[in-house]
């Protein structure tokens, strides 16, 4: 079942790295968006997928005496999603506020501190 995974995840990374070599800034936020994703299934494979029982210690047991599942990879793939959303939310607002002040997307276009030198006319 790993190997399947493994191949959405280069996938996944490969159509992320697509995407940020765009001129485009919502290109570029999807394709890290995409890679983003591609981290939290990596690490979610890492943890062994497994139809293990859930995680919990019986009352007055130290530790589970049956195979269960690794609840680390799940906690951090949620923290992962909390954190990406507010990236994603936090990039979203500034990409409105540039298209307002600069009126485009495009990454060759954004030239406010590297003004476009005007052409010299050439003198004979």
């Amino acid at each position: 079942m790993e190997a399947p995974l493994a191949v959405v995840v280069g996938i996944l990374i490969a159509t992320g790295v697509y995407l940020m070599l765009a001129r485009h800034l919502l290109h570029y936020l999807f394709g890290l968006v995409l890679i983003s994703n591609a981290a939290n299934l990596a690490i979610f494979i890492a943890g062994r997928l497994t139809r293990a029982s859930p995680p919990l210690v019986p009352k007055g047991q130290e530790a589970p005496q049956i195979i269960v599942a690794n609840p680390l990879p799940q906690a951090l793939i949620l923290t992962a999603i909390v954190i990406g959303f507010g990236l994603l939310a936090f990039a979203l607002a500034l990409i409105a506020q540039a298209y307002r002040e600069l009126g485009t997307l495009d990454v060759d276009s954004m030239r406010i501190a590297e003004p476009v030198k005007p052409k010299r006319k050439k003198t004979t």
